[in-house]
């Protein structure tokens, strides 16, 4: 039979549809499915049919399901729209690759630049972002948050010293030492790995990212006091980055207060010329909630974050579309492109009247997948309306849950001190916990995941293993998935599921 595209997607479609909701596949599908693979590149090819079954009948069953199930609650991964697979699907058929603004032969740049201006609207960040781009995701924006932020920092003293050029020109050894910096430091409170990936990437290295908490308490919250006492270190030659969580990855909790204290950070990096930085992966998208009462305090948590000079964040997380696909949205294009722009490349101009700068020169490739389309359908397709709802639907089922561990005897909702009278106001989406009982405590994510009936992740609290549910499915229904997942909860300390 001769291979036909239509045909495997025919195929596909089915092999989709009747898989059934478990979130993990069982090990004897995974060891199946392993078995199947090549090993070694053959001398003549199988074909194109004999190689669509191998795809089509042997791999599937060793997937695990972040996009089929409803119970997939690991490391915030978000599922899929069908608007955005039906979206990513014609990218594949397209194979567009925006990365030069040539309007006259593709729209793709177009495309992109509306989806990331409808993406501002949606997180109400008003205007002036002007320097925007899609990443791989929060690690490739964060690098991106850095690299601004160690160019504006070095360049602000640079061009005060000599009127010179920039990092991005002459490195950041010998802009540093004709600036009088001795030391680049990244500010933050539990920032996420990514961030010390970034610094690395950044020639700031690992241990310029200092935690300045408020206490040992609330780790995840920025002491004020002590940020600015670290600022006026630039009268020493130590100039700053503050990278501010929105969500912080274990607990879901956000570094700041609201409005308030982000205008105070925000006087502080104006007065001592630092860069301020959010790091908004999935805690931005609370800015999208429902503006009612049950939501006011997330809102507000997150009110505040716009003063910023840079925001990251993961639209395959709580915007429901395929991996891979972050973003990055800054104030200054200029430094944007001072930093990523590709001199000396004619065959890669799209001239000079160009109103949309070319993606290539504002982010880390010069080539990439179409990520803009699946966003822009989810965002086309749902508007602000149907993505509040969704939203919405995931904090309420991550509170109902926290308040059945709060009421548990059998377990311990993390972190331990952060409610207030049982108020559960502040929850986003993340939910951290732990079993009482020590020896329990030590196989609970093994036990819980076991049942392949849901997927949890494992982290570490206070020294000590921990759970976390990290709820960013658009599939959410709460009753049933409440019950789902407190049957497990009571089912794996033993207790009988109701």
């Amino acid at each position: 039979m001769a291979f036909s595209v239509s045909s495997s997607y025919a195929k596909l479609r089915s092999i989709v549809e009747a898989t059934p909701n478990d979130p993990l596949p069982s090990l004897a599908s995974i060891q199946k499915a392993t078995k199947s693979l090549v090993a070694s590149l053959p001398s003549t090819g199988l074909g194109e049919a004999a190689t669509e079954a191998h795809l089509l009948s042997d791999l599937p069953g060793g997937f695990n399901g972040t996009k089929t199930s409803s119970n997939y609650y690991g490391f915030v991964t978000g599922g899929m729209f069908p608007i955005a697979e039906v979206a990513d699907n014609i990218v594949t058929a397209f194979d567009q690759s925006p990365m030069v603004h040539l309007p006259d032969q593709s729209i793709s740049t177009v495309v992109e630049d509306r989806a990331l201006g409808m993406l501002v609207q949606l997180l109400n960040l008003g205007p002036a972002w002007e320097g925007r781009t899609f990443t791989t995701g929060a690690t490739g924006a964060n690098i991106l948050g850095l690299a601004c932020g160690r160019e504006f920092v070095v360049n602000s003293r640079l061009n005060n010293a000599i009127g010179g050029c920039g990092v991005g020109e002459i490195g950041i050894l010998a802009a540093c030492m004709k600036a009088g910096i001795k030391e680049i430091q990244v500010l933050t409170t539990m920032g996420h790995s990514s961030l010390y990936k970034a610094a690395s990437v950044n020639g700031l290295g690992r241990h310029s990212v200092k935690d300045i908490p408020v206490s040992k308490n609330e780790p995840w919250k920025i002491d004020v006091d002590s940020l600015e006492r670290e600022l006026r270190r630039s009268e020493e030659g130590v100039v700053s980055i503050v990278a501010i969580s929105a969500g912080e990855v274990n607990s879901g909790k956000f570094a700041v207060s609201g409005l308030d204290e982000m205008k105070k950070i925000r006087g502080f990096c104006d007065k001592y010329g630092a860069w301020l930085h959010v790091d908004g992966a999935f805690g931005i998208f609370a800015r999208s909630l429902p503006n009612t009462a049950e939501f006011a305090s997330l809102i507000s948590l997150t009110s505040g974050l716009e003063l910023a000079d840079s925001v990251t964040g993961d639209c395959h997380k709580l915007l429901n579309v395929p991996y891979d696909c972050g973003f990055f949205l800054t104030r200054s294009a200029d430094t944007l492109y001072s930093i990523f722009q590709n001199p000396n490349a004619a065959y890669l101009s799209s001239g000079p009247e160009a109103s949309i700068p070319s993606p290539l020169n504002i982010g880390l490739e010069n080539s990439r997948r179409f990520r803009a389309l699946p966003v822009y359908a989810v965002l086309l397709a749902h508007g602000r309306e149907g993505l509040g709802k969704v939203f919405a639907k995931q904090v309420r089922l991550a509170r109902g849950v926290s308040e059945f561990l709060k009421a548990s005897n059998d377990y311990e909702l993390l972190p331990s001190n952060s409610l207030k009278d049982d108020h559960f106001e502040d929850i986003h989406i993340i939910v951290i916990f732990r079993a009482k009982d020590e020896r329990k405590n030590s196989e609970l994510v093994n036990d819980i995941n076991a049942t392949r009936k849901m997927y949890v992740s494992g982290t570490q609290w206070e020294g000590k293993p921990a759970c976390r549910i990290a709820v960013s499915t658009w599939k959410v229904e709460v009753e049933r998935d409440l019950k789902l997942v407190t049957d497990v909860l009571k089912e794996v300390v033993g207790d009988s599921p109701s």
